[in-house]
């Protein structure tokens, strides 16, 4: 596989984008809208100029990862060769599903169709299209060009061929693949998503606030991140619809979205895209500031 196409350029897509290009892989980038565009690439650019202040490429490195990437809004003349698409847009199931039926009729027959989903079925996704046994999941963590694992998610029809193609050119961008089947939040946010609900259940019964419960999860459970601002930082609206994925793929009311995350991604406090969520940003995000709402350590029940 040489030619890639990313269906979406923010910060996944611009991530995933950027990683392939930095392999010597020739890259499409796609987006419907061409300031987004613009804006991921300034975004690669800056986190290229990053890895060079770190000594860890060259400028040379940096120049060719550039010229590797092609901006279009046009995704018809970006996928029509493509060897490999990567889907990256919202984690909306019908956006995706539109989608992949275009990537069907565009496409040639060889090419893998591969979604950056968090928590759709791949199994559903790929019965929009007649290629079944070409689409896969191929969910990378955020941020793309640091994190080392790739969850390689199989839908019912995958073939072995098409997962053992996947897994061998993860492995080619220096990542650590690892096979999952395809049940929902598969294996990362099914694990992973709860934990921050439950978080925020702890944060909204007025048990703990929010420095408490992150220092709680990074001192005591050595986690990098607390799971308050790691949500910031995947993006309150995002964990949202993982939790709604899980509680409607499950049936199980363990997965019932907290009120309070709820009502956050109702009024717009989304995280760190938004400037504001459980903490704010607006400061430009250089230290955490609790975000006023939070400054209160009582219960957040209505009463």
């Amino acid at each position: 596989m040489k030619n890639i196409t990313v269906i979406g350029s923010g910060t996944m897509g611009n991530g995933i984008a950027h990683t392939f290009a930095q392999f010597g892989y020739a890259v499409s980038l796609i987006d419907i809208n061409e300031a987004a565009l613009q804006k991921a690439i300034a975004t690669i650019t800056k986190n290229l100029d990053r890895q060079v202040a770190k000594g860890s490429i060259t400028e040379a490195d940096k120049a060719a990862t550039l010229g590797n990437i092609k901006t279009s809004t046009d995704l018809k003349s970006a996928a029509q060769n493509a060897d490999l698409v990567v889907e990256a847009a919202s984690e909306n199931v019908d956006i995706k599903l539109k989608i992949f039926k275009q990537l069907d009729e565009i496409c040639p027959e060889k090419t893998i169709l591969a979604s950056n989903t968090s928590s759709i079925s791949i199994t559903q996704i790929a019965a929009v299209t007649k290629r079944a046994d070409k689409v896969i999941g191929m969910h990378f963590m955020n941020p793309v060009p640091v994190m080392k694992l790739v969850e390689v998610i199989r839908g019912y029809n995958t073939s072995d061929e098409v997962c053992r193609l996947i897994m061998e050119t993860s492995k080619k961008l220096n990542k650590i693949p690892v096979e999952v089947n395809d049940y929902p939040g598969f294996v990362a946010n099914k694990i992973l998503m709860p934990m921050i609900n439950e978080a925020i259940i702890t944060l909204y019964e007025g048990e703990a606030g929010v420095e408490e419960i992150d220092t709680v999860m990074k001192l005591g459970m050595a986690h990098p991140m607390g799971p308050l601002q790691l949500a910031d930082f995947i993006g309150l609206d995002v964990c949202l619809n993982i939790m709604r994925v899980l509680q409607s793929g499950f049936g199980n009311p363990k997965y019932a979205p907290c009120p309070l995350l709820v009502n956050m991604v109702t009024a717009g406090h989304l995280g760190v895209k938004s400037g504001k969520g459980f903490y704010d940003y607006s400061g430009g995000g250089k230290e955490l500031v609790l975000a006023e709402r939070f400054k209160k350590k009582d219960s957040l029940i209505p009463a």
